[in-house]
């Protein structure tokens, strides 16, 4: 399974999954959100495959998020509308986004990253 790990280095939490996946021989592509940022049908393709709301892609916590007042737009926005906001600024996109084709996970927490290799990584041991 080919594995890319969309980030933005400066990240603490990009950095975090990075090490996570590092300490446990995990290879991933990485790609850099900022100098990369995903296209408008890249971020929808990620969002079916992750089965989470689109709100749920927002980096809530970032400047540009509370620079174009988005916690107010967000409600009323449709679908096209918030990606087409993703797409302007990496910096607007939760990070780190892994994916492994079919699955995705937004953001990191040790779980879901054990829970998405599981099979893996019980067969490593």
């Amino acid at each position: 399974m080919a594995l890319t790990l969309y980030w933005y280095p400066k990240c603490g939490t990009c950095r975090k999954a990075k090490r996570w996946l590092d300490e446990h021989g995990i290879e991933v592509q990485t790609v850099h959100l900022v100098d990369e940022p995903l296209t408008k049908e890249e971020l929808a393709r990620l969002h079916r495959q992750s089965g989470l709301p689109l709100k749920k892609f927002f980096n809530t916590s970032g400047m540009k998020y509370r620079e174009l007042g988005l916690k107010d737009k967000l409600n009323g926005a449709s679908e096209e509308e918030m990606l087409e906001w993703l797409a302007s600024d990496g910096m607007l996109v939760k990070r780190p986004i892994l994916t492994g084709g079919e699955r995705v996970v937004v953001g990191f927490r040790e779980q879901e990253y054990e829970s998405f290799f599981a099979g893996r990584l019980s067969a490593e041991r």
